[in-house]
């Protein structure tokens, strides 16, 4: 089993809400260690280690690490497809804010609709339809 995991660099509570949202989905149990948490946070809610699936794949994320300079030059890039592009540009809708564009989506001989970004917080994306 291949299990993704992200890193958030302190942005992990709030990457988790936007996941939860834009791909109708929970986190599945989430683990705080006031080690991990962002900097002046008075509450210290870092989070060690935290569980979702997106798209029926298992994903682990937390605050440690990440891609702190939100670099174009990412070593992971998470590919989602989905069944529409009309349910592909729903989901695109949360993540526009504050969102890098690096190949705005198009038809491509191979997908209905594909593009990818990277998140405001540093994750790269693929989005692309079946075909």
């Amino acid at each position: 089993m291949l299990i993704p995991h992200l890193h958030f660099c302190g942005g992990c509570e709030e990457a988790i809400a936007l996941y939860e949202k834009a791909f109708h989905t929970k986190a599945e149990s989430v683990v705080y260690n006031r080690e991990y948490a962002p900097d002046g946070d008075p509450d210290g809610r870092g989070i060690a280690h935290a569980a979702m699936s997106i798209h029926g794949q298992r994903v682990f994320l937390n605050d440690r690490f990440g891609n702190r300079d939100k670099s174009l030059h990412c070593a992971v890039h998470l590919i989602v497809m989905f069944p529409s592009a009309e349910e592909l540009l729903a989901c695109y809708e949360f993540f526009k804010e504050g969102s890098t564009m690096i190949d705005s989506f198009e038809r491509l001989p191979y997908s209905e609709l594909a593009g990818n970004f990277i998140d405001r917080f540093g994750v790269q994306w693929g989005f692309m339809t079946e075909r």
